[in-house]
């Protein structure tokens, strides 16, 4: 999987963050600090309601 961190991260060095990955099929959610533990996998209309609650301006502003 292609794991991509936060623009809000703080930077490359910056291990405090979560990361997410989309499969395809599903969008994975994991810790940066703790890669090994494993992964929430969500549908994708999960995740777009999880950032409409969370992203004051919805979905579209949340990817960067």
């Amino acid at each position: 999987m292609n794991w991509r961190k936060s623009s809000y991260s703080g930077g490359a060095n910056n291990d405090d963050c979560v990361e997410v990955a989309f499969t395809g099929t599903a969008i994975a959610a994991r810790d940066s600090k703790a890669p090994a533990a494993g992964a929430l996998e969500v549908p994708p209309a999960a995740w777009s309601a999880f950032l409409s609650a969370v992203t004051p301006a919805g979905p579209a502003a949340a990817v960067r």
